[in-house]
């Protein structure tokens, strides 16, 4: 039987070590993966993987700050991950992160699916009322998944990140809930 939240492509899903792991680790040491990524770019062996699964999945009390779900076909493939990270429960909002790992998934429409999925989790079933997120401004594959999805452009912060040598600008968006995607 399927359990998660479902979408028209994709299922989120608790994350599991033993059949979610491997793939994580994977992705998160692939350069093609992890150049849009905020963070990345430090190698990450399954050990620490492992650690951060059970930080992740562990027992998480009623008011966790952090909820990271994997994403997966609704045939059961793990392609990725979905997360509300930060989550400031008092004021309703969370910061949120999409992933897609394999090649042959992006641009699919797997990942606004998934975005999709996790802002009606967090609206519907979590209570938060608004969704943040940042983006590189030159990733414009992920500026047009979170804007699908429903989120809209806030603001831009010049050299917000340094990634692969140079300083990156971000654009920040936020999907408030009452409003449509």
């Amino acid at each position: 039987m399927a359990y998660g939240w479902e979408g028209e492509k994709v299922r989120l899903v608790p994350l599991d070590r033993e059949r979610h792991a491997e793939n994580s680790v994977l992705w998160m040491n692939d350069p093609e993966v992890t150049a849009w990524t905020l963070s990345g770019d430090i190698p990450i062996t399954r050990l620490a993987e492992e650690d951060y699964f059970n930080r992740m999945a562990g027992p998480l009390g009623a008011h966790p700050s952090d909820i990271v779900l994997a994403v997966e076909t609704l045939s059961g493939e793990h392609i990725g991950s979905a997360s509300l990270h930060r989550i400031e429960w008092r004021h309703g909002v969370a910061v949120t992160g999409t992933l897609i790992g394999p090649a042959g998934f992006r641009g699919q429409g797997y990942g606004t699916d998934a975005a999709r999925v996790r802002t009606r989790y967090a609206f519907e079933v979590l209570g938060l009322r608004m969704l943040l997120s940042e983006v590189f401004a030159e990733n414009t594959a992920s500026l047009g998944m979170l804007r699908r999805a429903g989120y809209r452009e806030v603001g831009r912060i010049p050299r917000r990140h340094w990634k692969r040598g140079v300083y990156r600008d971000v654009v920040l968006l936020a999907a408030e809930r009452g409003e449509s995607a």
